[in-house]
């Protein structure tokens, strides 16, 4: 229908779970990350929750993608089932045999016990994956807790991860489920997209599907869209395929205010924030109406944000391992004029500029690293996050009420490396992830020429050396010098930035000459390369 209409390559709100438009907000990877981090914590429960269409199956579906070759993981999306059902189901997905001839709950458990031991035995570890799990009844749940009863004297030998709506939490809070949140050893919550990142979703999508030119969705559109959709990814794709059709069928170039009411009375028919008496657009496509083609929107979703703050927890088993923070001497402190967190936080980036090969003077750090060609980068979003970007950072921890520094040099599966002083220090990913704010700081390596961000229509070293970069890893010869940055550069720095996980949005910022730099061989420190030689 409107694919040809926009020149687009595909249907960029179609509900079906395109890998390529995957959209990962910085929430959603620090849900990730906890996922990925659980494994190796030491088993027991971890409680992943979200509203319907918040996205809560795209994280699951990118841990499933993401496990390592030691774990095997089992996945049931159906929950309502009585406990021996659920014992049936685990034993068919981790392909353990039940002697022939038996059944009941004592037989399943005891298969499932001597499987797990004799995955132990050849240092594997088991997942038990339960997405829709507020589905669970209580006497399912406490099998669940029993199952993880078989432990070694450093681990459990199950990892259960349960994934469900709000509700979830409030069954755990019952009095005879206590035992189980007990062992919940991590909790994470996903809220909806905010206003912006509702933007920069439509935007994402648009950039993947191939749309070049003037926005479709106006800037002043996006508040109509973050409210009548609540920020829900699921919806903000209903309401804007909707929407598209509808600009298509009226012959505009772009979706005004108009159509998205029009759209959202047909899409979400009914609801208080719709119009009462919105006009349907004829039929198209062959008389398929558009209302019986968005029914199927109860299928998987691929994306989301949240705008809420995360909401993380711990249960008591985690250690609380602390990490020296980086001080800095009273004396040059004052001279700066910095206030003490502030010199903390300077201190702690004149260390990581260290690992840059440079010694920064007192004062602020970032305006002396821009006269040695480094540049700070701040950033926020989790441990998936600084894994994607493999450079050392600041981060921001916090313990109770009080925020400190520290300098994070390397990160292996199971734990982070931090200099503190001259001494190294090491910390659980898992207690790791419970105290880390998000926020992050880093550098990156740039000639004082280049901007920040390189966009179509600019020129100058920065345009020419993009160019040549993006040219050289797609196998053709680059551009000639001194050439604005046009169409075909673009179209190859998008391909770059969807397969590097980027925002694919054409514009080359600090985190495409983060990603550009490394695959060309820039001598800078790596935070992975870090944990693996143990430097």
């Amino acid at each position: 229908m409107y694919n040809h209409y926009f020149s687009l390559k595909g249907a960029p709100f179609s509900i079906a779970p395109d890998p390529r438009y995957l959209f990962m907000s910085e929430r959603h990877r620090e849900a990730l990350a906890h996922l990925l981090y659980g494994i190796g914590s030491g088993g027991g429960f971890v409680l992943l929750t979200g509203e319907i269409g918040a996205g809560k199956t795209t994280v699951c579906r990118c841990f499933i993608e993401q496990v390592p070759e030691n774990c095997r993981l089992a996945y049931i999306f159906n929950p309502k089932l009585t406990v021996a059902e659920l014992l049936q189901s685990v034993c068919e997905e981790f392909r353990i045999a039940v002697p022939q001839g038996q059944g009941g709950v004592k037989a399943y458990v005891d298969a499932i016990n001597d499987y797990l031991l004799a995955s132990h035995a050849q240092g594997r570890n088991n997942v038990l994956v339960i997405d829709e799990a507020q589905n669970l009844s209580a006497e399912v749940l406490e099998q669940l807790r029993l199952l993880t009863n078989l432990e070694t004297s450093e681990r459990k030998l199950l990892q259960i991860i349960l994934i469900g709506q709000p509700e979830l939490r409030t069954m755990l809070a019952r009095p005879e489920l206590e035992q189980l949140a007990q062992r919940v050893i991590a909790r994470y919550h996903l809220g909806p997209l905010s206003e912006p990142e509702t933007g920069a979703y439509i935007a994402h999508r648009m950039a993947v599907a191939g749309f070049q030119g003037a926005a479709v969705f106006p800037h002043a559109t996006v508040p109509f869209v973050h409210r009548i959709t609540h920020g829900l990814p699921r919806r903000i794709n209903l309401l804007c395929d909707r929407a598209l059709l509808g600009a298509y069928v009226e012959n505009s170039r772009e979706v005004t205010k108009k159509i998205l009411r029009t759209a959202a009375g047909e899409v979400f028919a009914g609801e208080a924030a719709a119009p009462a008496r919105a006009p349907r657009w004829p039929l198209v496509a062959g008389g398929v109406l558009a209302g019986a083609v968005l029914s199927a929107a109860a299928a998987w979703q691929v994306l989301p944000h949240g705008a809420a703050p995360a909401q993380v927890a711990s249960a008591p088993a985690v250690p609380a391992q602390k990490i020296k923070p980086v001080g800095a001497p009273a004396a040059p402190a004052a001279r700066a004029g910095l206030p003490q967190g502030r010199a903390e936080e300077a201190a702690a980036l004149r260390v990581l500029a260290g690992l840059w090969g440079e010694a920064l003077p007192a004062g602020e750090p970032c305006q002396a690293a821009l006269r040695r060609n480094l540049r700070c980068h701040q950033g926020k979003g989790g441990l998936f996050e600084l894994r994607q970007l493999d450079r050392p950072a600041v981060l921001t921890l916090r313990d109770g009420a009080r925020t400190h520094y520290a300098v994070l040099t390397g990160m292996d599966e199971g734990a982070a490396t931090f200099e503190a002083g001259a001494k190294r220090e090491r910390m659980d990913l898992a207690a790791l992830a419970l105290r880390f704010t998000g926020e992050f700081t880093t550098f990156w390596k740039v000639p004082r020429s280049f901007r920040d961000q390189v966009a179509a229509g600019d020129e100058g070293p920065d345009v020419d050396w993009l160019a040549a970069q993006l040219a050289r890893l797609d196998g053709t010869a680059p551009p000639p010098a001194r050439q604005a940055f046009g169409t075909h550069t673009q179209e190859l720095l998008r391909a770059f930035q969807a397969k590097q996980n980027l925002k694919a949005d054409g514009v080359a910022g600090p985190r495409t000459f983060m990603r550009l730099n490394q695959l060309g061989g820039v001598n800078e420190p790596r935070l992975l390369a870090a944990a693996r030689t143990g430097q």
